[in-house]
């Protein structure tokens, strides 16, 4: 992606990131998360929303502790955060990596016995910041329960294993959150409670966006809200609590009138029944509007949804705009594809069949991104 978005007049959509909105959201979270500290997970670019913004405003709003995947991503934050704030990086280090760790004062997280020593062998006859995860249920990343089991044992539970590491936190990452009544959500909390026992006195992880929700006994001492801060329903079965942060319009480039037996775009997968008035909009799945949107996706002009017909190709989509008034329906005219007046990003990401991250996270370079906050707007740099 680059550094700067298109100018305005250049580029065929806005997208609009509403950093106010990203602020409330993290106060909403926090008063919901008190007394546990409440980070921010940052991680892929915030999201696609663009760190080097996401994170600076977060840290005004008083966030201390941030969550990235990638060491490039937390050396990328830290430029942009600069000294203070703690930057977890969430894949631990890479081998021989543990000198730009140490260089741009990251801190990882250690996932497995082998980047558990090789940090105690970076520490040397120091004390070095770390945190330690523990899998209750993933499967993915992180000690194991029998790992987890033998770093325990022994004298002081565990503590000669772990000499030479300041551990900040003990983390697991909880599975189905999103589904209040899985039981899998109570028996990883239970693991975790007697992990949390059984090593040296650390602070608890768990809760991510939906675990908030769970109640106070996943909070632990630390929530690590990742999709709910950008807008995205961490309570799929209820209404969604967050403010919206980011909103997409695409420009009509052309209009016409097609009619039986006339078909629409690639395959011919749509074709007229009668006359209708068919608008181009100059996104498609190059940008990031996924081609599963093919005639499951709708916008929304002039107050009046319209659907996608034909298939999205790479940066096209095609609009059945017959309904709307003729007057609002010209090039350069703007469609809602995300938010404001148009679909939720929870109601596209499900006409596409997957979820709101898949989207935030694919939204391409090509838009013209707009941040706001409050009356400030900047239409500059990502």
């Amino acid at each position: 992606m680059p550094t700067t978005s298109p100018a305005l007049e250049q580029a065929g959509a806005i997208l609009e990131i509403d950093l106010g909105a990203l602020g409330a959201n993290y106060e909403n979270l926090r008063q919901r998360s008190a007394p546990a500290e409440c980070a921010a997970v940052v991680k892929a670019d915030a999201y696609g929303l663009g760190a080097a913004r996401v994170g600076p405003k977060l840290a005004a709003m008083g966030c201390r502790t941030f969550f990235v995947a990638h060491l490039a991503e937390g050396i990328a934050l830290r430029r942009a955060l600069g000294p203070g704030p703690s930057v977890y990086v969430l894949n631990g280090p890479l081998p021989e990596t543990d000198s730009d760790f140490l260089a741009h004062d990251l801190t990882p997280v250690l996932n497995s016995p082998q980047q558990l020593e090789q940090w105690r062998r970076a520490a040397g006859d120091k004390s070095l910041a770390a945190a330690l995860h523990i899998d209750t249920g993933m499967a993915r990343l992180g000690l194991t329960a029998n790992e987890a089991g033998e770093l325990a044992a022994g004298p002081r539970r565990g503590t000669e294993r772990l000499a030479g590491l300041d551990l900040q936190f003990i983390i697991s990452h909880l599975a189905c959150a999103d589904q209040p009544g899985h039981a899998l959500n109570r028996a990883q909390r239970q693991s975790f409670e007697s992990h949390l026992a059984a090593l040296p006195p650390a602070r608890g992880s768990l809760a991510n966006s939906s675990g908030i929700f769970l109640g106070p006994a996943y909070h632990f001492d630390l929530v690590r809200p990742g999709i709910a801060l950008y807008g995205g329903n961490p309570t799929p079965d209820r209404a969604n609590p967050m403010a919206e942060v980011v909103r997409l319009r695409g420009r009509i480039i052309q209009v016409r009138e097609i009619d039986t037996p006339e078909s629409v775009g690639y395959g011919a997968t749509y074709r007229a029944a009668g006359p209708r008035r068919i608008a181009t909009v100059p996104v498609g799945y190059a940008d990031g509007y996924l081609r599963a949107l093919s005639g499951q996706g709708v916008a929304n002009i002039a107050g009046i949804s319209v659907p996608i017909v034909g298939r999205v190709s790479m940066d096209l989509i095609t609009l059945d705009v017959t309904a709307a008034p003729r007057e609002a329906i010209h090039p350069g005219a703007l469609v809602d594809l995300i938010g404001g007046a148009g679909p939720s990003l929870d109601d596209v990401a499900a006409n596409a069949g997957t979820i709101g991250y898949e989207i935030l996270t694919a939204l391409g370079g090509r838009y013209h991104r707009r941040y706001l906050d409050g009356a400030e707007e900047d239409q500059g740099h990502d």
